[in-house]
């Protein structure tokens, strides 16, 4: 199974979850779909790939058959979003090394600034999430 503008994010985060949230309020054209790494779609991904299947600390972002990670992630979901969101790429004017250790210490601290809570998504929106 194959899709494109999948966003791979940690499911039992309350942080992952707000930002998830975030983007399905912000995609008017429906284009993303979702899965949490924890699910069966997400194992299968982090496992065909040789990528760490028990860690949940990075944000993937698949589009047109390229995996984005981390920073770079959030800034192409922003380009792709549009608007004023692809002032996203802006960012990469930064190194990438500088970036990924920014996305690292939010991850490391991301519990601790959302707690576990989650944001359950709405009946329409649960078809956009992939499990």
């Amino acid at each position: 199974m194959t899709f494109d503008n999948i966003v791979l994010y940690d499911g039992d985060c309350g942080f992952c979850n707000f930002w998830v949230q975030w983007i399905l309020k912000r995609d008017r054209k429906g284009r993303f779909r979702f899965a949490p790494l924890q699910s069966g779609y997400g194992q299968e991904y982090l496992r065909s790939r040789g990528l760490p299947a028990e860690n949940f600390s990075t944000l993937y972002f698949l589009k047109n058959g390229r995996r984005y990670t981390k920073m770079y992630a959030v800034i192409e979901i922003g380009r792709t979003l549009g608007g004023g969101y692809r002032a996203l790429g802006l960012l990469r004017v930064f190194p990438k090394i500088v970036l990924d250790k920014i996305y690292d210490m939010v991850a490391e601290n991301r519990k601790k600034i959302a707690g576990e809570s989650c944001l359950l998504p709405s009946a329409q929106q649960r078809e956009r999430f992939i499990s």
